[in-house]
């Protein structure tokens, strides 16, 4: 792809946002390119993804502005659905998803990581939704899930002053997992990735969509889509593994995802 990047590492993919002299800022290219890696990425072969920015200034610096800038209101939606719809097909990817935040994830950055299961950060990450300054709101979900992963006040005051946030405030205030030294935010994103490699794909898989499925319903209707995700990992060749190994003390578990 132009503008993203996708290799992998075993049984890692890495997706790379690779517009450096732009800071990576998203245009409607970047998000068709996007929107072509998740739809080849090996979904047989590869257990969890990491998505990062290239060079070490910026993750995503926000949507380009010179491209937004002379949006008609039409448009304007258009190009948020756009965001929206492939940001939503992150979010709900079977595999899962970790943010490897290097630098600046302003606006549509900062929406992106969002998108992901978790965020990881460099200590010079700088978090926020500038949106309001500009005279528009976020466009790719901000309102949404800013609010649904650190409470509607914080994310009402964050989003009205369109002040940016370092590294240590966002781990104190829950967007971000952990803080490392630049130099190191990759490999410890890889180790990440292989510890939940390591794991039963299906199982997983279930986890990640037990989660965000009964996020959005009623605690009721969240507990039956959690036991019918776990009655579905039973008779896997997985869970006959797993359990196996278990009952039997084994360290080693052979899971092949099926």
């Amino acid at each position: 792809m132009g503008f993203v990047d996708y290799s992998a590492e075993g049984q890692i993919g890495i997706i790379t946002i690779n517009r450096p002299k732009a800071l990576n800022a998203l245009n409607a290219d970047v998000l068709e390119d996007l929107k072509a890696v998740l739809e080849g990425v090996d979904q047989e072969a590869v257990r969890c993804l990491i998505i990062t920015g290239a060079g070490e200034k910026s993750f995503v610096a926000g949507a380009d502005i010179a491209q937004m800038s002379t949006l008609t209101k039409a448009e304007g939606e258009a190009f948020g659905k756009k965001g929206n719809d492939i940001f939503r097909a992150l979010e709900v990817f079977p595999i899962p998803v970790i943010a490897a935040v290097n630098g600046f994830a302003l606006g549509g950055g900062c929406e992106l990581a969002m998108s992901c299961d978790f965020r990881i950060c460099s200590d010079n990450a700088m978090f926020g939704q500038p949106e309001v300054g500009l005279g528009i709101t976020p466009g790719f979900g901000g309102t949404q899930r800013l609010a649904r992963l650190i409470g509607p006040g914080m994310a009402k005051q964050l989003i009205y002053s369109a002040r940016n946030i370092k590294a240590d405030e966002a781990l104190r205030i829950g967007l971000v997992n952990a803080v490392y030294p630049q130099a190191e935010l990759m490999d410890q994103a890889k180790k990440i990735a292989s510890g939940i490699a390591k794991n039963a794909p299906i199982a997983v898989r279930a986890c990640k969509k037990a989660i965000n499925e009964g996020l959005e319903v009623c605690m009721d209707e969240a507990i039956v889509i959690e036991e019918k995700l776990f009655g579905s990992c039973f008779e896997t060749a997985d869970q006959k593994e797993g359990m196996g190994a278990f009952l039997e003390k084994r360290k080693d578990k052979n899971f092949i995802n099926r």
